[in-house]
């Protein structure tokens, strides 16, 4: 590292100046008294002593402090920061401070930010057991039953088998989207875009979870007529995922006799955005900048009659951003939620 001094001299000027007049002084009175005074000799003097002065002073503090900075360098480019080790050093006081706390500031960040991602690993390996728990002490329960004799009732045996068929139903449906939500995360996951009538995709969701809903008594519908296609640029299979998730937990959380509502507007001249409307449980605000989240789950009951894996809004994040475009959430605790994306429009010329 090269030495790139910013000389103020201010100290050492102002040192030197002391030392000339404290010794022109000194000289002055010796003079008067034992000696013939000459002002000429007292000038010369007192010029050479505050020259002197000054340059040894200034090499001597430049030195001292180089020496003692070059040791914060050393000590903070061992902490890796590139940024010092990279930078000349200097010995300005005012420069130097400044670094300093950038350099402490920069720390900080990098500090909490590790503090964050080791509290969200913890939170997320403990939901990933969690989850996958759950559906495996049930399967390991229903076969050691079987393997304890209850495979002999023939009745008993179908009934175990077809529970312990359903965990792992449950292992595999978390384990693909684990898969899925890593792919997207990490970008391994390619869109095939391609142009489809949004209106059509979702009259084809609303029948798919007629059954569901009518179990709840929960009606599905558009919020007004679409008498002709709503043509827009997607991944169709991935854009059925995200209808479907978001249709689905507006049935899961929707009250007794509800409604779901299914709405596609122009947004811009180029955009749509469409919007699954529900008057269900409604979500409290605190939660609302979470529910992306993996394996955030608004029931904290831990409840998992209602199935999922915990991992539907955030591949339906992912997904819509995947696509350069936004997912938005309004909801009012009691009352219902509306989840909304956008997707690019796409104009098709009208035919006679």
């Amino acid at each position: 590292m090269s030495i790139s001094f910013k000389k103020t001299y201010k100290f050492a000027v102002k040192s030197a100046l002391y030392i000339s007049l404290f010794s022109v002084g000194f000289i002055s009175i010796l003079s008067y008294f034992f000696f013939e005074f000459n002002w000429l000799f007292s000038l010369t003097f007192g010029v050479s002593i505050l020259v002197f002065s000054f340059f040894v002073l200034q090499y001597r503090v430049e030195r001292f402090i180089y020496r003692r900075v070059k040791k914060i360098y050393d000590d903070i480019s061992f902490l890796d920061s590139s940024e010092f080790r990279n930078q000349s050093i200097t010995t300005d006081m005012a420069t130097l401070t400044k670094q300093v706390k950038k350099f402490a500031t920069d720390k900080k960040l990098e500090i909490e930010m590790l503090k964050d991602r080791e509290e969200y690993r913890r939170e997320f390996l403990g939901n990933v057991s969690h989850e996958l728990k759950t559906p495996l002490f049930t399967v390991q329960g229903y076969i050691s039953t079987l393997l304890d004799g209850a495979h002999k009732d023939k009745v008993l045996r179908k009934k175990y088998l077809e529970r312990a068929e359903k965990g792992v139903e449950r292992l595999v449906y978390i384990v693909e989207d684990l898969d899925m939500i890593g792919k997207l995360e990490m970008g391994d996951e390619s869109l095939e875009l391609v142009e489809f009538d949004i209106v059509e995709l979702s009259q084809n969701i609303m029948d798919l979870l007629e059954m569901q809903a009518n179990k709840k008594d929960i009606s599905l519908s558009f919020d007004s007529k679409y008498y002709r296609p709503i043509y827009v640029l997607g991944d169709y299979e991935k854009i059925q995922q995200v209808m479907l998730n978001l249709v689905m937990n507006s049935i899961k959380y929707g009250k007794e006799g509800g409604s779901t509502e299914i709405g596609i507007e122009d947004l811009t001249n180029n955009k749509v955005i469409v919007r699954i409307t529900d008057n269900g449980e409604g979500i409290e605000k605190q939660n609302i900048p979470r529910l992306f989240e993996r394996f955030f789950r608004v029931d904290k009951s831990g409840n998992r009659a209602e199935g999922g894996s915990g991992l539907g809004l955030s591949i339906v994040k992912h997904i819509i951003e995947a696509h350069d475009e936004k997912i938005y959430v309004e909801s009012t605790f009691g009352k219902g939620s509306e989840f909304s994306f956008t997707l690019e429009k796409v104009e098709k010329a009208s035919s006679n």
